[in-house]
């Protein structure tokens, strides 16, 4: 989960795509080419983190982050993860707790 959180830090959408489930994996993933319209993160923090299963896991956090010069938005989300062939994938995101 943190990898992906400096992935969206880096603009790397090639991991980004790469740790995303197949089944839930969007064809594409574009950052807007004006860096002034583009997400500046400004951290991470993780509420909770559960294994649900063997290779299954749910993960609570915070991220915040401002676009130009706004207001500092704070994005909370609870994401599901799957681990197939001990790899972990970004599956969905379901309403927090």
């Amino acid at each position: 989960m943190r990898s992906r959180y400096g992935a969206y830090v880096r603009g790397d959408a090639g991991y980004l795509l790469r740790s995303w489930h197949p089944s839930t994996r969007p064809a594409t993933l574009d950052f807007d080419p004006d860096a002034r319209k583009r997400p500046v993160w400004l951290g991470l923090q993780v509420e909770s983190h559960v294994s649900t299963g063997p290779d299954t896991a749910e993960v609570v956090f915070v991220a915040k982050y401002r676009i130009g010069g706004g207001s500092v938005v704070r994005m909370r989300e609870h994401s599901r993860f799957v681990r197939e062939d001990g790899h972990w994938s970004y599956l969905d995101a379901v309403p927090p707790p």
